[in-house]
C-alpha cells in the first residue's frame, strides 16, 4: 500500500509541473512571450555587430585613449601617468628585451592606451607606435607581456601622367600624385636624365602602386611603367627581373642603370655651374670654379656616385670646409665639399657603393650657405660634373629578350593611352 500511495504521490507531482509550464507558456505567448522567445533562441547572423580590433585589441570591450609622446617622455613616464607602478614599469622594461628597445621611444610618435569599461578599472594595454605599419603592444596585466605587431596593407595600383612647368615636385602635386614620387622617378632616370635641368613642358607618366594602410597613402612606391620626354626624347623606364634582380630597362633592353649617377644628392637646385670664370661670392672676384654648386637645406644626403675608395678626408678652413674625395677607377675622381659632417663610419680607405650615404649637406669652409660643392677629375683634370661619361649596366639577355619584349608591349601600350 505505501508503494502505491508513493507512486501515486509521484504521478500527481509530475502532472502539477507540466500543468504549471502550459499555464506559464500559454500566459506569455497570450502577452507576446512568444514572439520574445523566438528572438533570443533564432537570431539572423546578419544581425550580429562585427567586433572591431585596433592592433588585434576589439575596440569596443574597451576605452581607448589615443596620445602622442611628448618630447622628454619616456616609456616610465607615459605609463606612471596611467597608474602603473614603478615595479610593473620593471616588468615591462625586463620582458621588452629582445623584443623592442624602451630607449627608442621617440616624440612625435602616437601611442593608444586601452582601459576596462568600468569607471575603476586599470589600463590593460600600452601600444606605441613605431611607424605606419608595426606596432609594440604592452601587456599591462599580470603577464607584462610585450610582443610586437603589423597593421595589415594593401597595395594600390595607380596612374599618374603632367607636365612640368616650375618642378617636378609641384608638377606631381598639381597632379594630385605624392611629391615623393618625383623623388622615385629622380632615382629610377637619375643616370639618364639631369633632373636638375628639366624645362618647361617636359612630360611624365606613370604607372605604380602605391602602399596603404588603413586608407591612408604611405610614401612607399613601386614604379610598374614609366615614360619621361625630355629635350625632344622619349626615356622609357621598364622594370624587369633578370638573375634574381629586378631593375628599370629602356625600351631596347638597356638598363637605365649606370657607373655614375647624374647627380650626388636628391635634386633641390643647381646655385653654380661649371666655369673658369666665375664671380666668388665670398672673396668678392672672379676665379675658376671647376665644380657644381647644389643648393639644399643643411642636411641633405649626400651619395657617392659610384663605387669607389676614399683617398682623401679632411677639413680646409678657407677653402671646401669639411670635404671627401672619391676614387671610382684609374679615371675618375670626385670631390664632394662644405658638408656638414661625414656620415658614421666614413674614413680613409672606406669602400663605398654607389647611392651610399657618405655625408650631409652644409656651409663648412669659404661658403654663403648651406650647399654641395661637387667636383670631378678625369684622368687628373677637372671636368664638368654633368657631363660624365657613364656605362650602362648589363642588358637584358637574349636569352630574355623575348620575355622582356611581351612586357615592354603592354607597358609601352598603356603609357601611350593615358
Amino acid at each position: 500500500m505505501k508503494a502505491v500511495r508513493v507512486t501515486c504521490y509521484i504521478s500527481a507531482g509530475v502532472i502539477l509541473i507540466l500543468l504549471a509550464g502550459w499555464i506559464v507558456s500559454n500566459f506569455m505567448y497570450r502577452n507576446g512571450g512568444k514572439k520574445a522567445l523566438d528572438e533570443v533562441e533564432v537570431t539572423d547572423s546578419a544581425e550580429v555587430s562585427e567586433i572591431i580590433y585596433k592592433y588585434g585589441i576589439p575596440v569596443d570591450a574597451y576605452n581607448v585613449r589615443y596620445g602622442v609622446v611628448e618630447n622628454n617622455q619616456n616609456l616610465s613616464i607615459l605609463l606612471r601617468e596611467h597608474g602603473m607602478s614603478l615595479r610593473d614599469v620593471h616588468e615591462l622594461n625586463k620582458n621588452s628585451e629582445g623584443v623592442f628597445d624602451v630607449r627608442k621611444i621617440r616624440s612625435g610618435q602616437a601611442y593608444a592606451v586601452f582601459t576596462g569599461k568600468d569607471s575603476l578599472a586599470k589600463p590593460r594595454y600600452f601600444v606605441y607606435e613605431e611607424g605606419p605599419k608595426s606596432y609594440v603592444v604592452f601587456d599591462l596585466g599580470s603577464s607584462h607581456r610585450v610582443y610586437r605587431g603589423e597593421n595589415p596593407v594593401e597595395w594600390r595600383r595607380k596612374t599618374v601622367k603632367g607636365k612640368v612647368e616650375s618642378s617636378l615636385w609641384v608638377a606631381m602635386q598639381k597632379s594630385d600624385a605624392s611629391p615623393q614620387l618625383a623623388m622615385v622617378l629622380s632615382n629610377i632616370f637619375g643616370w639618364t636624365i639631369d633632373f636638375f635641368g628639366l624645362q618647361k613642358q617636359d612630360e611624365f607618366r606613370v604607372v605604380y602602386e602605391q602602399e596603404y594602410v588603413e586608407g591612408n597613402g604611405l610614401q612607399s612606391f613601386h614604379v610598374l611603367a614609366a615614360s619621361f620626354e625630355h629635350e625632344d626624347s622619349v626615356y622609357y623606364a621598364i622594370p624587369f627581373v633578370q638573375d634574381g634582380e629586378e631593375l628599370y630597362y629602356n625600351e631596347k633592353g638597356n638598363s637605365l642603370e649606370g657607373a655614375f649617377l647624374k647627380a650626388p644628392l636628391d635634386f633641390y637646385r643647381i646655385s653654380s655651374r661649371f666655369s673658369n670664370s666665375r664671380y666668388h661670392p665670398v672673396l668678392k672676384r672672379y676665379r675658376a670654379h671647376h665644380g657644381v654648386d647644389y643648393a639644399a637645406p643643411s642636411g641633405t644626403p649626400v651619395y657617392a656616385i659610384g663605387n669607389g675608395k676614399v683617398i682623401a678626408k679632411g677639413y680646409q678652413a678657407g677653402g671646401g670646409g669639411n670635404y671627401l674625395k672619391i676614387r671610382h677607377n684609374s679615371v675618375y675622381v670626385t670631390t664632394y665639399m662644405h658638408l656638414s659632417r661625414f656620415a658614421k663610419g666614413i674614413k680613409v680607405g672606406s669602400e663605398v657603393k654607389q647611392k651610399e650615404v657618405i655625408g650631409y649637406v652644409g656651409s663648412t669652409g669659404l661658403s654663403t650657405g648651406p650647399h654641395l660643392d661637387f667636383r670631378v677629375h678625369e684622368n687628373g683634370k677637372p671636368i664638368n660634373p654633368l657631363l660624365i661619361k657613364s656605362q650602362p649596366k648589363k642588358p637584358v639577355s637574349p636569352a630574355n629578350m623575348p620575355r622582356f619584349a611581351v612586357l615592354r608591349d603592354s607597358v609601352v601600350r598603356e603609357l601611350n593611352q593615358m
